[in-house]
């Protein structure tokens, strides 16, 4: 009991003697007032020290493995970042690209009826004549021979198109003077002559509507639709000629042009359409992923997986036929590594497509 009492009136001194506020004296360490080593004072602080450790290593291992295991239960349920839009309402056309030159609907050559030299011309192209017109002058004389001239008639009303023949020129009954295109005004009487290939007959009708683009007038759209079809194929190309009547407001058209028309071959409305790369087609199966609030957790979202009947597909548009209702939110990128029920990260959102 003594011994005890004097160990402890040994800390009390050395606490009194000027060691460092808060701290504890290193062993070896000298006190400020006498320079004596503290040597009992440092064994006393590591016990201290030593017992503090091992009394809190249970409620340190507690908190680490708390950690671990809320670790692992997020590691356990990935998170997919992925790309949306909505399911549209609208119409959805199929159509054919085809190019092809626009010509006169119908041209008549005007030919001279006797052989001779060119001694007048009467018309100019572009203008307009009626049937029995007076084109050209021909004169049929020869050395020695000399004859009245011959004149020259349309033989149909329309507009001249060429002149080949120039005042001067001598020519026969085989060479044309005049080429003339029929119709009822300038503007009119254009048809486009293309050439459809073999695979896409099927798909060609009467009377199918047409888009014409030009190069000449850019971002205008000219309405036409097919006016005659060949009944045989060129065996040489496979392809069979078509030609279609176009609309020429304003006479901005003009025969020799090149134009690329669109041949509407199916067109639908009132139907759900989706871009294309949000359908996923395995094993048989045709599928997208769309979007809803986890019913266990609403502040998280889920993919599930929705069966589709795909329809028409054109410029990376898709009709849905059934199995998606519009206003549908869907999945459009990222959607390859996504299986059903997978908690999903939208990163963006699309504007939905147009109804047009």
């Amino acid at each position: 009991m003594k011994a005890k009492n004097s160990t402890q009136k040994q800390i009390a001194d050395a606490a009194g003697e000027g060691l460092p506020a808060g701290g504890f004296g290193v062993r070896g360490s000298r006190g400020p007032a006498d320079g004596k080593i503290r040597g009992p004072l440092c064994a006393g602080a590591l016990a201290f020290c030593v017992l503090l450790m091992f009394s809190g290593c249970d409620t340190i291992k507690a908190l680490w493995n708390k950690d671990k295991d809320t670790v692992e239960a997020a590691q356990a349920v990935p998170v997919f970042a992925v790309n949306t839009t909505t399911a549209a309402r609208g119409q959805i056309r199929d159509y054919l690209a085809l190019s092809g030159d626009i010509v006169s609907g119908s041209t008549v050559d005007a030919y001279s009826d006797a052989a001779g030299k060119v001694t007048r011309l009467m018309v100019a192209v572009g203008d307009r004549v009626v049937k029995d017109a007076p084109i050209a002058e021909v004169d049929p004389s020869k050395p020695g021979m000399n004859y009245l001239p011959g004149i020259v008639k349309s033989p149909i009303t329309g507009t001249i198109v060429t002149l080949p023949a120039q005042v001067g020129m001598t020519v026969s009954q085989a060479v044309p003077i005049a080429r003339i295109a029929g119709g009822s005004s300038a503007a009119s009487g254009l048809e486009i002559r293309l050439y459809v290939a073999e695979r896409f007959v099927s798909k060609i009708a009467m009377s199918l509507p047409c888009e014409i683009t030009l190069d000449a007038w850019p971002g205008e759209v000219f309405r036409g639709s097919i006016s005659e079809i060949s009944p045989v194929l060129d065996p040489s190309s496979r392809t069979m000629e078509v030609r279609i009547n176009v609309d020429n407001p304003g006479s901005r058209l003009k025969a020799g042009m090149f134009a690329k028309v669109r041949v509407i071959t199916e067109q639908k409305s009132d139907i759900v359409k989706i871009p294309a790369p949000a359908m996923i087609q395995r094993f048989g199966e045709s599928y997208v992923f769309t979007v809803e609030t986890d019913p266990a957790d609403p502040a998280f979202l889920l993919a599930r997986k929705t069966v589709i009947t795909p329809g028409i597909l054109i410029d990376n548009v898709l009709e849905v036929q059934q199995g998606l209702t519009p206003d549908s939110e869907i999945i459009t990128r990222g959607q390859s590594l996504l299986e059903d029920g997978a908690r999903i990260n939208i990163i963006d959102r699309a504007p939905p497509l147009s109804a047009q």
